[in-house]
C-alpha cells in the first residue's frame, strides 16, 4: 500500500481499479467489497476504494490473494427473453450466466444489462475495467435496438427524442430513431442511444403514447448481433480489442 505522494515510477493505482482489472469483479462491486471489509492490503484491512496500491502489494479478498490479471477477453452473447442479467437471482429465475458454457473463465461479467423481457446482444468480459469503459455514458458508445411498439405514437414526442426528453424528473439523452415496418397496431422503430439508463426505451416510449412489446439490441458500438442464435455466444478476436484497451 502506498500514499498518494509516492513517485509515479511505482505506478500507484486505485485499489478498486486494480481489483476490477483482475477480472474478479466490476469496479462497483470492488468498491462495495472494500466497504464491507472483505479486502486487505499487506495484511491490513482496507475501507476506502481510493487507497493506492503498487504491483508489489499483496491484495487479499476474503483471505485469498487477488489473482493475476488474465488476458482480456470479450464475447457477444445473444440473450433470450425471460432471462435475468445477473449472477444470482433471489427469486430463483434462470440467469444469463446459467446459460454460459463451462469452459469460460470463472470471472466473467456483463457490460451493462438487458431487462427481463429484452433480448439480443449483450457483451461479456473477464476485465472489469473494460466493462466499465464500455458501459459508461462518457464513452458515448452507440447502442442500436429494434423496437416493436403497440399504439399510436405522438409525432411531437418522436421529434423530442432526438433532442433529449425528461420523464418523471429523469433526463434522457438524445435518441435517434428510424421508422420500420408497421403491421396492424404494431410499429417497428430502430432506436440508437449512447447511455443505458434503467428501462430507458420502455419509459420514453410509454411517455409518448406507445407500449414496447418487443425490444432487441442488435449492436453495441462496433459489435453486431448478426445471425447469432439465441442463447449462444461468440468470442471477439483479440486483434479487435486493441483500440478498446488503450
Amino acid at each position: 500500500m502506498t500514499s498518494k505522494d509516492e513517485t509515479s515510477s511505482k505506478k500507484p493505482e486505485r485499489l478498486a481499479k486494480v481489483m476490477a482489472r483482475s477480472g474478479v469483479c466490476s469496479r462497483r462491486e470492488a468498491e462495495r467489497w472494500i466497504a464491507d471489509g472483505r479486502v486487505r492490503v499487506n495484511e491490513v484491512s482496507i475501507d476506502t476504494p481510493a487507497t493506492l496500491v503498487v504491483p508489489t502489494d499483496l491484495i487479499e479478498i476474503d483471505g485469498r490473494l487477488l489473482p493475476k490479471k488474465e488476458e482480456t477477453r470479450l464475447w457477444i452473447f445473444h440473450k433470450p427473453r425471460g432471462i435475468v442479467t445477473t449472477h444470482f437471482d433471489p427469486e430463483g429465475r434462470e440467469t444469463l450466466f446459467d446459460l454460459l458454457p463451462r469452459h469460460l473463465p470463472d470471472h466473467v461479467i456483463s457490460v451493462g444489462r438487458l431487462d427481463l423481457m429484452s433480448e439480443g446482444l449483450i457483451l461479456l468480459t473477464n476485465d472489469g475495467e473494460l466493462a466499465r469503459k464500455l458501459e459508461h455514458p462518457s464513452s458515448e458508445i452507440p447502442r442500436i435496438y429494434q423496437v416493436r411498439i403497440f399504439g399510436k405514437l405522438d409525432p411531437r414526442g418522436l421529434d423530442q427524442l432526438a433532442k433529449g426528453i425528461t420523464v418523471n424528473g429523469v433526463d434522457y439523452g438524445p435518441i435517434q430513431w428510424r421508422p420500420g415496418p408497421q403491421k396492424g397496431d404494431n410499429q417497428w422503430l430502430e432506436m440508437t442511444l449512447t447511455e443505458g439508463k434503467n428501462r430507458e426505451i420502455r419509459k420514453v416510449v410509454d411517455h409518448i403514447g406507445g407500449r414496447v412489446n418487443r425490444l432487441i439490441r442488435v449492436a453495441y458500438g462496433p459489435f453486431k448481433l448478426g445471425g447469432l442464435e439465441s442463447g449462444t455466444l461468440k468470442e471477439i478476436p483479440s486483434s479487435d480489442l486493441a483500440s478498446l484497451l488503450q
